[in-house]
């Protein structure tokens, strides 16, 4: 008998989404992980499909404890289903431990797909989607956070990111200093749900209307940098953010506005800008 890992992709709000391979996997298979044992019980309930399998959780903090249990159970010949609370695992969620294990040993892993935050958000933000990166969730601390941005600042395909409903407000704000108040961007809500909402427009606009409080699972979709000019003096880039300063905008500021779409960092125009100051 051959054992198997199969990942599934499952629902992110709406039973319907599920494929019918999902449906046979949960009734079939011989171990199910799931990230929330409860959650699983209640999409088996809406899908009116009893998991035949033994029910097992896999989550952040047992997956290193549970990964080598269940590759011994899949080299024993076992089918082992993995599922998250919504989406594909191993993406932002438990699994790729399990995954890289199972790959070591020479295991078979599998993959149903299914439903996805990131490809479905990219194709609802009305960005370039030919080429594009994932980054997971934004970092928390304000300074991994800026320097993230940073890096981002000149990266020409398009970004989507998670962020928690109660950081956005101020991610977007500082996305919008360190890209530029115009980068253009989406915010989408709650796919797939009843309460689904997708709100475009560039990054100051956006944070400005995520000050007011936003709910539910968010994924954020950030356009790519135009084209950077290599050719840009930084004389005239240091006289650009000068005089952005002068008309009252915050000199850090205009020294992340000027610094988008040139090769000159927002720190290294900041410091050109003071010492042009000194007497």
């Amino acid at each position: 008998m051959t054992g198997a890992l199969v990942l599934a992709g499952t629902p992110m709000g709406q039973p319907g989404d599920a494929s019918p391979r999902l449906r046979e996997a949960l009734a079939s298979a011989d171990i199910v992980a799931a990230e929330d044992t409860r959650r699983a019980r209640g999409l088996a309930a809406a899908l009116e499909v009893t998991i035949g399998g033994r029910l097992v959780s896999y989550y952040d903090h047992v997956e290193a404890q549970r990964a080598p249990q269940l590759v011994e159970a899949i080299a024993d010949g076992s089918t082992v289903l993995l599922i998250t609370d919504a989406g594909m695992p191993s993406v932002s969620d438990p699994g790729f431990r399990l995954v890289a294990a199972c790959a070591a040993a020479g295991l078979k892993v599998t993959c149903l797909p299914g439903p996805s935050a990131v490809t479905t958000a990219l194709a609802l933000s009305a960005l370039p989607s030919e080429r594009f990166c994932f980054d997971g969730f934004a970092p928390r601390k304000p300074g991994a956070r800026h320097d993230w941005l940073a890096s981002l600042r000149t990266e020409p395909r398009t970004v989507v990111f998670f962020e928690s409903p109660h950081r956005l407000a101020q991610t977007l704000s500082d996305a919008a200093t360190v890209l530029g108040d115009e980068r253009p961007a989406a915010v989408c809500r709650e796919l797939t749900k009843t309460y689904e909402e997708v709100r475009r427009g560039g990054l100051r606009e956006l944070a400005d209307w995520a000050a007011d409080g936003v709910k539910g699972e968010i994924t954020v979709v950030v356009a790519g940098a135009s084209e950077i000019d290599d050719d840009a003096d930084l004389d005239s880039v240091v006289a650009q953010a000068a005089e952005l300063a002068d008309a009252g905008t915050r000199l850090k500021d205009a020294c992340a506005q000027v610094a988008a779409g040139t090769s000159f960092s927002r720190r290294e125009i900041y410091e050109a800008v003071l010492a042009s100051r000194r007497p």
